[in-house]
């Protein structure tokens, strides 16, 4: 059950880091292009570069086309990159573990099992959503103290300009995206295995 919960957590994290659109709408919306001093296209090219670096385990180097960066700034990237790879070894393992639990579930007719954990995790990205709305900037440095044991986060405009491109606003879209994710998963599971359970 831990792992199933594992899975939904982990693809509602993959999914959220790798929809682009998501960035290229609020390039637009947040008037970033207005910001930096360059295009659209360009941004969507830096953004790529870093998500390819981020996600592929073979890309080393991180150079971004338009912006410099710090030494910092690097290892800030190396760290989220070691993190990108956690979740997805953990997608990976959890979705075999979660596909031959449910399995068994479906076997047994034991959905009875999931619809109450289902039905409390429901009101998890519920606490989330509430603390985004009273203070995301709380919600965002107690994720970066808890994941990261060090400053190297605390990005400088002048040294590190690409956060001016990804501006916190941003990676709050991105916290409400996830968690809208983990919701939807959670809400199907809910009613899925109660309907199975009490047919």
């Amino acid at each position: 059950m831990i792992g199933l919960f594992l899975f939904i957590l982990s693809f509602a994290i993959a999914l959220t880091i790798n929809l682009t659109p998501l960035y290229a709408f609020d390039i637009d919306y947040l008037n970033i292009p207005q910001k930096v001093g360059l295009s659209k296209e360009a941004l969507m090219e830096n953004y790529r570069v870093l998500l390819n670096y981020l996600n592929l385990p073979w890309v080393s180097e991180l150079n971004f086309p338009d912006f410099p960066s710090s030494q910092s700034g690097l290892f800030h990237f190396y760290e989220v990159k070691r993190l990108f790879m956690v979740d997805y070894v953990t997608m990976v393992i959890t979705a075999v573990g979660s596909f031959f639990y449910i399995r068994y579930i479906k076997k047994n007719q034991l959905f009875w099992k999931l619809v109450r954990p289902f039905q409390v995790g429901i009101m998890v990205p519920l606490v989330v959503f509430f603390m985004i709305a009273v203070s995301f900037d709380q919600l965002f440095v107690a994720f970066h103290k808890l994941f990261f044991n060090n400053d190297a986060w605390l990005f400088n405009p002048s040294t590190d300009p690409i956060i001016l491109a990804l501006p916190e606003t941003f990676f709050m879209h991105c916290f409400i995206l996830a968690f809208v994710l983990i919701e939807l998963q959670l809400i199907f599971g809910y009613f899925y295995t109660k309907k199975k359970a009490f047919k």
